[in-house]
């Protein structure tokens, strides 16, 4: 880092964007991730330098950053190229709630505000905390995530927990401990198996399809297909791992299950 606190900061993911925004701290942003639409101003306000897997070298290292901001392995080869042109990166590889509070903890440090960092942590975590338990005593529905319907994948960790926050039981929570997608696949077997109340379905990058789910040979007689309960949750709200999904996506959620 050439500097501390950093005053150009390059984030490739957008969990860091609404952080850094939240933070008060978006004057020291000078490039993002082409999937950044949180808060909406940053579509107007920030250079798109990045998509997920790849990213333009040439155009990070012009903006002379003092630290870019990273998420997961499926990143390291744009965080290896960035190191080897002597640029300070932090990858965070946050998978479940826990994770998403603690990278905006150590965002927070990183950056040299701290005490916001943690009010903003705080004020997440309280709020959680309060949705569950106002739904403690509630039989918990049973819920199928679906990431993405070719093969069908289901929800990671932090969706996972969040399910469980909302007041439901997700079928396949052992499998959302497994960090990478091809990890979560499941059948259409063990869904039907599982005979879920109620399927959630964010398919990263593509509308979903509620009709071709409930068109599934066999799913007719799954409760949540029968009662009509298939939702879309926008997988910006879920499927970043930071403030939009421990607010909107889990408001999203509970809606759901409400």
């Amino acid at each position: 880092m050439r500097r501390f606190p950093p005053e150009r900061i390059v984030c490739l993911t957008e969990e860091t964007v609404e952080t850094l925004y939240l933070l008060s701290a978006e004057d020291r942003i000078v490039g993002v991730s082409g999937y950044a639409v949180r808060p909406p101003q940053v579509r107007r306000e920030k250079p798109r330098v990045s998509a997920f897997t790849s990213a333009d070298i040439p155009k990070i290292l012009a903006l002379a950053p003092d630290l870019v901001l990273a998420f997961s392995d499926l990143q390291a080869g744009i965080v290896a190229d960035l190191a080897r042109a002597g640029v300070a990166v932090h990858l965070f590889n946050q998978r479940d709630v826990a994770g998403c509070l603690a990278m905006v903890r150590t965002l927070g440090a990183l950056v040299g505000l701290p005490e916001r960092a943690e009010t903003l942590a705080a004020g997440l975590e309280a709020r959680l905390a309060a949705a569950a338990a106002s739904v403690r005593n509630r039989p918990p529905p049973r819920v199928y995530f679906e990431e993405w319907d070719a093969p069908m994948i289901s929800g990671i960790g932090w969706v996972s927990d969040l399910i469980g926050l909302a007041g439901g039981r997700d079928i396949f929570a052992e499998l959302s401990r497994q960090p990478a997608a091809k990890d979560r696949i499941v059948t259409a077997e063990q869904v039907i198996a599982a005979a879920p109340d109620v399927i959630l379905a964010s398919w990263c990058g593509k509308r979903v399809n509620v009709e071709r789910i409930r068109s599934r040979p066999g799913w007719a007689a799954i409760p949540a297909v029968r009662d009509g309960r298939i939702h879309e949750i926008k997988s910006p709200l879920i499927l970043q791992p930071g403030p939009a999904a421990l607010t909107d996506g889990f408001d999203a959620i509970r809606a759901c299950l409400g």
